[in-house]
């Protein structure tokens, strides 16, 4: 699923092509919203929260989408073919520029003053104007029995952390996935180091998180497994946390975020 580095850049993209325009062509392929129309709004800004994008436009609109997996928005000159079958969910456009929402995973439109119901429950947003740390380390310690990878992968503690930089960031912090939250001193410190992680990789396509972009170098542990730690030269591990079906993928360094598994 992308994270908050690349839904931060399809927010600005998005804004490129819209913002400041008045919509030409609003269609809504999903049942709830097949009779909206918002043709002769004009597009006010687009914003990421997390893993979320907010279009506000003219009328305290607000369209919300979410790209879970497999979504994305193609952005084309106005008047383009959009992508054949049925993957277009949503198709906003001005008289320069028109962007299709394929195989979105969330579309929905919204009153902007009600928000809230939908983003509402996110925890601190790493590249957003909200970031508070100390409210972030707050949320992030909350449940002491919790690991702190489950944690760090629960949206309504930070938004926009998935198991690239969950991954990348306990590997730097010397944390194991596996290590309760009750038993870290410094959470503020991983916080920290998730929004430096992001925030570092905003605004390129080619993430790296160890400073060298190569590939097979550009990462410290993600994607890893059974390869040598960049660090120590031991062998990256590989794993799966998480309750089913919402199990995810974790890697770690055992030799530099020494504690094992649970069982």
């Amino acid at each position: 699923m992308p994270e908050g580095d690349v839904v931060y850049r399809t927010a600005r993209r998005l804004g490129r092509a819209l913002d400041g325009r008045v919509l030409v062509r609003s269609d809504f392929r999903v049942p709830r919203y097949a009779t909206a129309d918002l043709t002769g709004r004009r597009v006010l800004e687009t914003v990421s929260r997390g893993k979320h994008l907010l279009t506000r436009v003219e009328g305290d609109l607000t369209v919300h989408t979410h790209l879970r997996m497999e979504g994305s928005w193609q952005i084309s000159p106005a008047g383009r073919r959009l992508p054949p079958g049925d993957v277009v969910r949503l198709v906003l456009a001005n008289t320069e520029w028109q962007a299709a929402g394929v195989r979105l995973g969330m579309v929905d439109l919204v009153a902007t003053a009600e928000e809230h119901r939908l983003v509402g429950h996110l925890g601190p947003d790493p590249l957003g104007p909200d970031w508070d740390v100390a409210e972030a380390a707050r949320r992030l310690a909350r449940d002491p029995r919790a690991t702190i990878g489950e944690a760090l992968l629960d949206q309504r503690n930070l938004a926009g952390v998935g198991t690239v930089y969950r991954a990348e960031t306990l590997f730097l912090a010397g944390v194991s996935p596996w290590r309760p939250v009750g038993e870290i001193e410094d959470v503020e410190r991983i916080a920290v180091l998730a929004r430096r992680l992001l925030h570092a990789n905003r605004d390129r396509a080619t993430r790296a998180t160890t400073g060298d972009p190569r590939a097979g170098r550009d990462m410290w542990v993600y994607g890893r497994a059974g390869r040598s730690c960049l660090r120590c030269g031991h062998r990256i591990s590989r794993g799966e946390m998480g309750a089913q079906p919402q199990e995810r993928l974790i890697f770690w360094c055992r030799h530099c975020q020494p504690g094992e598994p649970a069982g």
